[in-house]
């Protein structure tokens, strides 16, 4: 492309009336590009936030993989073996039991009785296994449950549990209670309940409401005996080298461990939310993708009206010699000086509103609600880039029609055009 075209090209942008400014048409249409890519980045970064940090805070107290069993009782006797087995297969880093069950739990400050799920899992120490992250939430104490007779009889409370219970570590405990269902009331014909006393030895905050509002942490043999598991467990939890090996990984221990043992990875035990999340962003992209089809047609009506006004200008520059594709490139050349002064300060103003949002937490969200306590934003480069090739492309493809209209134009009957 030749300077004269690009001279042209920025002359036709130009407002008539000798300014070197932009004319109206031309700053409205760089305005519906500028919009439209800006909310492209702003939004794919909030979607891609919520993703990551709830799946970071999710997988906080998940594993990558979970080893369980089918079966009426959903438990794993003889676990040892088949650890050890787990442990032996390529891409498994670490690999240990837990125990899952439910309970109500009851403080001495507090009256009523509070539904919690109970995680038993081992000690913190050297030899223990570090599986998931949740040994790192601990905001006081430890997961060493050690309690101060020297014993394993300690928990760690989620601080919201903690908060709604008044509980202290070291100072007081909590009372677990769960049914006993070998020993039947003549009576009533219930489970006679079972009820233990555990001293807090933690608190623990994982920033997942779900977590930090129910959990109780116990070491692992004493939430055996609270389940009335006896030396069995609920499963075996799997860490991976990355969590994108998981699926990989689970699959192969399906295989090597066969009948009666299932396996789940971290996308599988959070299969609804996390497709969720991924409609979303589907959707969110295509109706803020309209947006810049929006500012396309924004363009090729401000290259349609160019045409119309410039029609004796045309016929002029066709009967000096200038032939079809130059005219061509001219409107091309101005829809694409559109699409990038456009796209670049859309890139800019979104990136700088992403940083703003996602540093300075300026959204605030309700954590009972949404796991989170603010909107988190992710900018992902590969989608940037993929935003700003869609903008310039959509932009170059308004070119198309106006720039052929006018390459199509007489020269005798562009020049008596009124």
């Amino acid at each position: 492309m030749s300077r004269l075209e690009l001279g042209i090209a920025w002359r036709y942008m130009r407002s008539r009336r000798g300014s070197k400014l932009l004319s109206l048409i031309s700053l409205i249409a760089i305005g519906g590009v500028i919009v439209g890519v800006s909310a492209l980045i702003v939004i794919i970064g909030v979607m891609n936030g919520l993703q990551t940090d709830l799946r970071e805070k999710i997988l906080i107290g998940s594993s990558d993989i979970r080893v369980l069993t089918y079966g009426p009782d959903m438990v794993m006797s003889g676990w040892q073996d088949v650890e050890k087995k787990v442990a032996r297969q390529p891409g498994v880093v670490a690999v240990a039991p837990f125990v899952f069950t439910q309970a109500l739990g009851q403080s001495a400050q507090h009256r009523y009785l509070e539904g919690v799920f109970v995680l038993g899992i081992p000690p913190a120490g050297p030899n223990a296994q570090e599986v998931t992250g949740i040994r790192k939430t601990a905001t006081a104490g430890d997961f060493t449950f050690s309690t101060r007779d020297g014993r394993h009889r300690g928990v760690v409370v989620g601080a919201k549990l903690a908060d709604r219970l008044l509980v202290t570590p070291g100072i007081d405990s909590i009372k677990l209670m769960t049914m006993r269902p070998d020993k039947i009331d003549a009576i009533t014909g219930m489970p006679e309940p079972q009820i233990e006393e555990f001293e807090v030895t933690g608190i623990f905050s994982t920033g997942m409401y779900e977590y930090d509002n129910n959990y109780v942490i116990l070491s692992l043999d004493a939430a055996q005996r609270l389940a009335q598991l006896g030396n069995a467990v609920t499963g075996l939890e799997v860490k991976t080298p990355t969590r994108w090996d998981a699926p990989d990984v689970a699959l192969r221990l399906q295989d090597s461990l066969g009948m009666p043992f299932r396996t789940a990875d971290w996308r599988e035990q959070n299969h609804s939310l996390f497709n969720a999340l991924k409609l979303e962003k589907l959707g969110m992209s295509v109706i803020l993708l309209l947006i810049v089809l929006v500012a396309a047609f924004n363009i090729m009506s401000t290259l349609i009206m160019v045409v119309t006004d410039k029609t004796r200008e045309i016929g002029i520059l066709r009967a000096m010699g200038m032939s079809a594709r130059s005219i061509r490139r001219i409107f091309f050349a101005q829809g694409v000086i559109i699409g990038l002064a456009g796209t670049f300060v859309g890139l800019v103003i979104g990136l700088v509103t992403s940083v703003a949002i996602g540093r300075g937490k300026l959204i605030p969200l309700d954590a009972t609600v949404y796991y989170i306590d603010h909107l988190p934003i992710s900018t992902e480069p590969l989608d940037v880039a993929l935003i700003v090739l869609a903008s310039l492309a959509v932009a170059a493809l308004a070119t198309i029609y106006p720039a052929r209209q006018a390459a199509r134009l007489y020269p005798v009957e562009a020049i008596r055009h009124e």
